[in-house]
């Protein structure tokens, strides 16, 4: 069958309005950048996108009813591209497998929450940071092939960097209007400038000024979507960056 935008069964893609690109490569890039390439990098980022393609239809047919085998059919592609692009990468590092437990149960949390109707729950959106945030702590595993602290900043930056984008994206739309959550919001990114220091890599510091310069500017104006993803671009490749230099 030909697929094409006429057809049931059009391509399910990372949905750019979640900043879903950017979610998937910068923790995996971060990384890569605090271990060292290798090759294995490249099967095991196709399967990361792979899975994360999988979810996400799956958690979209638990919201509706209507064109459930377009969601299943594409979950199932994903779902295979990811296992068979995962081998490689396992066999190289059985280790690997120990994530797996991880994100099931963080997947669990996630699906509770579509069930309930309450996806755009803060603590919904902290548990899926945590989950990209776990395809960096996988990438550095590869390259370094040690469970160590190394792999703990990554997985800490990258969820506070996430954290920070996370809270001021609601600060712009469904909290505008909401003096508390402002306030709360321009708290947390200045509290981020301070916990790189607390876990000894005070110039880190460095690559969440943007994000705190962002969120007192524009928390609580109303902008328009394509706005706030170039802004969001523009602090995910800053923060890479970052990391890389430092």
């Amino acid at each position: 069958m030909k697929i094409n935008a006429s057809t049931n069964l059009k391509p399910i893609v990372i949905p750019h309005e979640h900043g879903g690109w950017a979610m998937v490569s910068v923790p995996f890039l971060v990384g890569v950048a605090a271990s060292s390439p290798q090759w294995l990098h490249v099967p095991l980022f196709i399967a990361w996108l792979g899975l994360y393609l999988t979810a996400y239809p799956l958690l979209q047919s638990l919201k509706r009813n209507a064109n459930r085998h377009r969601l299943y059919t594409w979950a199932v592609i994903y779902g295979t591209v990811a296992l068979v692009c995962l081998i490689p990468a396992v066999v190289g590092q059985s280790s690997l497998l120990w994530f797996g437990p991880m994100l099931v149960g963080l997947l669990m949390v996630n699906i509770w929450h579509v069930r309930h109707k309450a996806e755009r729950s803060l603590t919904n959106d902290l548990c899926a940071m945590l989950v990209f945030s776990l395809g960096g702590a996988a990438a550095y595993l590869i390259g370094s092939g040690e469970w160590d602290y190394g792999m703990l900043i990554v997985v800490l930056f990258s969820f506070l960097h996430f954290t920070g984008s996370t809270f001021f994206v609601k600060s712009v739309f469904r909290e505008r209007n909401n003096p508390r959550w402002i306030r709360l919001s321009r708290l947390v990114h200045v509290i981020l400038l301070f916990i790189p220091a607390i876990v000894g890599y005070p110039w880190m510091g460095l690559a969440f000024v943007y994000s705190a310069a962002r969120a007192f500017r524009y928390a609580g104006q109303t902008l328009r979507p394509m706005k706030v993803g170039i802004i969001e671009i523009i602090g995910a490749v800053q923060f890479l960056l970052w990391f890389i230099l430092l």
